[in-house]
């Protein structure tokens, strides 16, 4: 089959070539400046570049085919690496706005495209210098999965390995980078927005996007197979009471007594497992601060999406290449103390700071909230034991433990269940001590009894124990009124199936 036929089998969807002939016609085509019509070398629904394709409904962990070969992509290659040759030195200019640095990319590719003399219509034409551009200044295929408000995390094995977590499952897509070189340029592209940097010295970074969203880089040698990206997105608006109630996550029973809990200014602790959306969960508990209020924030990347006014937010910083100026969380939380707050809200406390912070409880900021990685609200206080023990100081275990049983009023535990769905498991009153243990008492707890549906979604719900929490009467004692039904599960149940 000459050139000219397998162009017009690429524009004839009936027709199916080998993956050999397919390169072959690619290649051929960009040396002779012929490229064909690439919306008819697809589905017409399809995107010029990167496929868009939705992954199969399958179990979780399910795989897909890769995309096939983009005829355009050597194209494109050559004209990044063109544009980079032109303005690679005005991409780190900081006089430069973001807009002013995209139109000017815009006009040298322009230039670029049209030197090539492509068999190209003007919207075809412009695609290509838009895709182009996305991968030089932007964020290449991770653009469109960016973009979609379905994906809630990203990951990056290797460039051509991309997952995604679409409602709590894991799906590979169809989305590739071009090489390492690709996947490398966009990861420090994304670190060197907020001042950091990544490179052979320093192969593993954590940052964020302009969103928010959590991002983590590491590159050979640390990584084997190549570099490896993970970016946890975060929703554009924040999520409310109602949106958690409405995912099943939490029921309007607990989270009335939550607010009343925020209000009221007692210590919660939001435990739970990786990626089980202990931060989501914090900002919602969060959101139940008064306005008037002076919030401290701490984090190590900026998350938390606060909707008060008088916020204060702090963020830790690494060391520089000197391995200097690194300020921890745990000085955070000590300088926090002098800037008259009435809540400190800790993203997460994974080291020493978790003492510092339990003193500051136990000195007068109550309505403190922050997260632990923890599997349940008895680990979670093995955890923090462990935490303190970090900071250095040669405490003995009670002293340790009548700090955490005197700081801490309610744990919260948060998991993410096979089905997918992240479900509050335990609220947990902290009663104090009872010889050397530390007592804790449900005031609900997630009852499991029920099993699965047809569909494999968890039938169980968060059910109260029947015992009224201590903590209670502390609310009451702020003026905000719980009815004593919220804690009685046959007269709540019996409520519910007369609504």
């Amino acid at each position: 089959m000459n050139l000219n036929d397998r162009l017009k089998a690429i524009r004839d969807p009936h027709e199916v070539l080998a993956p050999a002939e397919l390169d072959v016609v690619a290649v051929s085509g960009v040396a002779n400046g012929t490229v064909p019509n690439v919306e008819t070398a697809s589905e017409p629904a399809e995107p010029l570049v990167h496929s868009s394709a939705e992954p199969r409904a399958a179990a979780p962990h399910s795989r897909r085919e890769p995309a096939a070969s983009d005829p355009l992509a050597a194209v494109k290659e050559k004209a990044a690496q063109e544009l980079f040759v032109r303005i690679g030195s005005r991409l780190s200019d900081s006089t430069l706005t973001e807009q002013q640095l995209h139109q000017l990319a815009r006009s040298e590719l322009a230039e670029i495209v049209a030197a090539e003399q492509l068999a190209m219509s003007t919207s075809e034409r412009n695609r290509l210098i838009d895709d182009i551009g996305a991968e030089v200044l932007g964020y290449g295929p991770l653009e469109e999965l960016l973009n979609d408000a379905s994906v809630t995390e990203i990951m990056v094995n290797r460039y051509d390995q991309l997952y995604v977590e679409r409602n709590g499952r894991l799906v590979e897509t169809a989305h590739r980078f071009t090489g390492e070189p690709q996947l490398r340029r966009v990861i420090e592209r994304i670190v060197a927005r907020v001042g950091r940097r990544i490179d052979e010295a320093s192969p593993l970074v954590d940052a964020r996007l302009e969103d928010g969203s959590r991002v983590n880089a590491i590159i050979p040698p640390l990584a084997v197979n190549g570099s490896s990206l993970t970016i946890r997105k975060f929703s554009a608006t924040p999520y409310t009471t109602e949106d958690l109630i409405n995912f099943g996550t939490m029921t309007r029973e607990v989270t009335t007594v939550l607010d009343a809990a925020v209000r009221a200014k007692m210590n919660i602790l939001v435990s739970g497992g990786t990626g089980t959306g202990k931060t989501t969960l914090l900002n919602v508990l969060s959101a139940f601060i008064p306005r008037d209020e002076r919030i401290i924030t701490i984090e190590d990347a900026v998350e938390l999406q606060l909707q008060q006014d008088h916020v204060v937010r702090l963020e830790s910083r690494p060391p520089n290449i000197e391995g200097r100026g690194e300020i921890t969380i745990r000085e955070l939380v000590r300088n926090s103390l002098r800037m008259r707050p009435d809540r400190i809200v800790v993203g997460e406390v994974r080291g020493g700071e978790s003492l510092d912070m339990l003193q500051a409880m136990n000195t007068g900021h109550e309505g403190s909230i922050s997260t632990v990685h923890a599997n349940s609200p008895r680990d979670a206080l093995s955890r923090m034991e462990t935490l303190v023990l970090m900071a250095g100081m040669d405490l003995p275990l009670r002293a340790i433990r009548e700090q955490i049983s005197s700081a801490i009023d309610i744990i919260v535990q948060i998991t993410r269940h096979k089905d997918g769905v992240r479900r509050v498991t335990h609220v947990s009153e902290v009663h104090g001590m009872e010889g050397e243990v530390i007592t804790l008492q449900d005031a609900f707890s997630f009852d499991y009894s029920a099993g699965y549906d047809e569909e494999g979604r968890l039938r169980g719900r968060l059910e109260p124990t029947g015992v009224r929490p201590r903590f209670a009467e502390r609310i009451a004692d702020h003026g905000i009124a719980l009815p004593v039904s919220i804690f009685q599960p046959e007269i709540r149940t019996l409520l519910g199936e007369i609504r």
